[in-house]
């Protein structure tokens, strides 16, 4: 069953990839040249990945997550694009107004995935980047302007913004 899943999952991932559709007479349509490549790919991944397919796949299916997934996305691109802003006027700043560090944050994210989907959405975000991530939750960010030294403040910082998101998506 999570192969049909998975199946179905990466053949809907591909049709959204290829999604300029052709209308003709006002319909919208798929034509099989452009299904066609998707469905023989996503069949040799599952073939391939079969084994690997984790058995709380179908979880993903759970239209409550994917709806936190797509919440999750937006909040973290307006994050990279904020951080971006803030970069770019540190660097052209005259006085280069930064405080570089290494801070340790913690986050109450239990699992691997979530612990791995933060700390890759710290490093993903200009200005921070994830050092080190520890099973127990510890993490450590190097952070170009240093706000808060103390542990609760900068978990409040740098993983506040991502963590609620993800903690409703993965767990």
């Amino acid at each position: 069953m999570k192969q049909v899943a998975m199946f179905l999952l990466l053949l809907l991932l591909w049709v959204v990839l290829v999604w300029p559709f052709e209308a003709a007479g006002g319909r919208v349509h798929l034509t099989v040249m452009e299904l066609v490549p998707g469905a023989i790919v996503a069949l040799l991944v599952v073939l391939v990945m079969r084994a690997s397919i984790p058995d709380g796949f179908k979880a993903w299916i759970n239209p409550v997550r994917l709806f936190w997934f797509v919440v999750y996305a937006g909040v973290f691109v307006f994050c990279v694009i904020k951080a971006n802003f803030d970069v770019a006027y540190r660097i052209l700043h005259p006085a280069m107004p930064i405080r570089p560090g290494i801070v340790k944050v913690k986050t109450i994210l239990k699992t691997k995935a979530g612990i791995a989907m933060l700390s890759n959405a710290i490093a993903l975000t200009p200005g921070t980047l994830t050092l080190h991530a520890e099973e127990n939750g510890d993490l450590y960010v190097h952070w170009i302007n240093v706000k808060a030294t103390d542990v609760a403040s900068a978990t409040r910082h740098i993983v506040g913004r991502f963590e609620w998101l993800i903690k409703r998506v993965l767990e």
